[in-house]
């Protein structure tokens, strides 16, 4: 009987697939005490207030994660990695740990590059996700709930150019991803930032979220997104990221409703508090005759929603280049047209 397929992506993948540990210097914690409150116990650390307070390192929290080049690059999810005041370990297995640096995080499409210092470590190879297929076979592979390493589970793409909103890092800060594989392989908390691969052993995905309460349905990032953030990041040491320079909130039926806005979708440059100018003195917004109110519609011809947001937009427009936005200004539409900086 011939042996599965999966085997030899297993003994391939297994070797590169790493865990992303989290930690943070905390004070010691020597004892706990009960304290009632509301008619429930509450458990809560007890200090020593004649001692001094002693600070250790302590693991916070963790992901998976995977090394794409023998000299140490590592691709994991932006939310692995999101505390910016912790410090990170990639362990290959317990006899080789490396101390871990955070080289981008790029929250809109929950992509981070880390960088450890190493020679010919085990790397896995990066296939075209613009080529997958619907209905072809994947393996997902993690560390499953942060505990059982190298879990692999398998299925098929179940759909392509999804659209969800997660929740997920330290604080459980929302997210809104767009252009994700969807897979049945099992995707479970702890499985964040390792790879999807598909028959050839190749990543054609980060996993990123699964839906609770649901069976069989996670999802991944494309890696020709990562591709992109690799290449900025191995080339400029950091990511590009074209700056706008506007608050906004995006529009939604709803809010536009409840607000009897002319419209549905865009975003409505809006101060975020009192104070706060909207439109950030000598940014290119300004410099475009970008106002308070307005309501940006598109972007070099895309039209901005919830689903299209501005933010992932301005990601695919050149730093330099004259960029044309359709704004609606009390009742009339504008083009205004802003030459994009570098955002510092």
């Amino acid at each position: 009987m011939p042996k599965s397929p999966i085997i030899k992506i297993a003994k391939r993948v297994c070797p590169a697939v790493i865990t992303v540990v989290v930690s943070k210097d905390l004070p010691k914690v020597e004892n706990f005490y009960s304290f009632p409150y509301g008619g429930k116990e509450y458990i809560m650390p007890m200090m020593d207030k004649g001692q001094k307070t002693q600070i250790e390192s302590t693991q916070i929290g963790g992901g998976s994660g995977f090394i794409i080049s023998p000299d140490g690059y590592v691709l994991t999810s932006n939310h692995v990695v999101a505390d910016t005041s912790a410090d990170y370990t990639v362990i290959i297995d317990p006899t080789h740990k490396y101390p871990a640096k955070v080289l981008s995080r790029n929250p809109i499409n929950d992509i981070a590059v880390l960088k450890i210092e190493g020679k010919n470590l085990p790397h896995i190879g990066l296939h075209d996700s613009d080529s997958i297929e619907l209905g072809e076979d994947v393996v997902a592979i993690g560390n499953a709930l942060g505990e059982f390493q190298d879990t692999l589970s398998a299925g098929i793409v179940s759909g392509l150019s999804r659209y969800i909103t997660a929740f997920g890092g330290i604080d459980n800060q929302m997210q809104n991803l767009r252009g994700l594989i969807q897979t049945d392989a099992a995707i479970n908390p702890g499985n964040s930032g390792g790879p999807l691969v598909n028959m050839q052993g190749k990543v054609i995905g980060i996993n990123t979220a699964m839906i609770m309460g649901a069976q069989n349905i996670g999802f991944a990032i494309p890696i020709n997104y990562a591709k992109k953030d690799l290449a900025e990041v191995k080339k400029y040491g950091k990511l590009v990221v074209p700056f706008l320079g506007v608050k906004y909130v995006m529009l939604s039926k709803e809010m536009s409703q409840a607000n009897k806005l002319p419209v549905e979708d865009g975003a409505l440059v809006v101060r975020e508090a009192l104070g706060e100018p909207p439109v950030i003195k000598g940014s290119a917004a300004e410099k475009a005759g970008m106002k308070e109110f307005d309501i940006i519609l598109e972007c070099n011809n895309e039209k901005i929603s919830i689903k299209n947001s501005l933010a992932s937009i301005l990601q695919k427009c050149k730093i330099g280049q004259e960029t044309e936005f359709k704004v609606l200004r009390d009742g009339q539409e504008l083009i205004l047209k802003a030459t994009l900086v570098e955002k510092e």
